[in-house]
Formats: structure tokens, C-alpha cells, sequence
């Protein structure tokens, strides 16, 4: 897994990280768990990081504001948003900002892994992917 994309998890939840991070590294990927987007945004993953994986609701600076910022600083991170309080506004919103996908807690791990892939084209030789 060393050559494998990074996968950051950003999500206020301390158990929806760990859960979510045990998952995407079943999937053949490296990842790292960080629990507000000031904490992601002042890490060394930053620049490393092939696809964003955010909660949309966090106290702070919220999914959609992370994204944002990661825009207008000119990171172009793909983001899969998941959200326990789905709404069809801000799913909207976040499609069309450029999130590759919009989740709602709990999450189908099919999906998930499907979301990933397709945000960083992973074309690896991890065979359960």
C-alpha cells in the first residue's frame, strides 16, 4: 500500500473516522484521519492527498467551506461528502461545487469504494479493488 493513493477523512466523529479509514484501507488504499478541517488543512497530507472523503456538518469550518478553501487555494482534491442529515438543498450544492459523490451516514461500503475509485482513477494492482 505504500504506492497507494491517500484517502483523508475529515469528520468531527471520532468513530466515524477510525470506521470510515478501516474500510477505505480494505479497499488497498492509504489513509489518514483528521477531525475538523482546520486539522486537514494544517497537516502535511494536504499536497499528498488524492481524494477527500468530509462530513458536511462539523463545527468549525464545515465540509462545503473546506472544499471551498481547498478551491480558492487551487487544490483541486476530489471530495466525497457524507452527511448523518441528508438534504437535498445542500446535496445540490455540493454536486455542483464538484463533489463526486454525497453520502448519507450510515454509508454503503460498495458505494464508498465505487466513489473513491472513481475519484482518483486508481488503476493499481490492489485486487479487491
Amino acid at each position: 500500500m505504500a504506492d497507494a493513493p491517500l484517502i483523508a477523512i475529515v469528520d468531527d466523529d471520532v468513530m466515524v473516522c477510525e470506521a470510515t479509514k478501516d474500510l477505505v484501507e480494505t479497499f488497498g488504499f492509504n489513509a489518514r484521519t483528521f477531525t475538523s478541517a482546520s486539522e486537514f488543512l494544517n497537516s502535511d497530507c494536504v499536497s499528498n492527498t488524492s481524494c477527500l472523503i468530509a462530513d458536511v456538518q462539523m463545527p468549525g469550518i464545515n465540509g462545503l467551506q473546506l472544499h471551498r478553501t481547498l478551491l480558492t487555494s487551487g487544490r483541486r482534491i476530489p471530495v466525497i461528502f457524507i452527511t448523518a442529515f441528508p438534504d437535498e438543498r445542500i446535496r445540490k450544492r455540493a454536486i455542483r461545487s464538484g463533489a463526486v459523490c454525497y453520502m448519507s451516514k450510515p454509508f454503503n461500503g460498495e458505494r464508498l469504494r465505487k466513489c473513491i475509485r472513481s475519484a482518483v482513477h486508481y488503476d493499481g494492482d490492489a485486487s479487491n479493488i
